[in-house]
């Protein structure tokens, strides 16, 4: 194998990994993101605090 071929490999599969980790990221944020929307105003929140407290994970 030539240094040509090795150093494209390289480069290929940092790459690969860098993508990996940024769909990782970028879908963990996409689930932490949607989580957290507050609830509309027209209907007010009945719940005990400790009921509200187990609903959020």
């Amino acid at each position: 194998m030539n240094l040509t071929t090795t150093i494209l490999m390289l480069v290929g599969m940092w790459l690969s990994i860098a993508a990996a980790m940024l769909w990782g990221v970028l879908r963990i944020v996409h689930r932490r993101h949607r989580s957290h929307q507050l609830p509309s105003e027209a209907t007010p929140d009945t719940s005990t605090p400790a009921q509200r407290h187990h609903a959020r994970v």
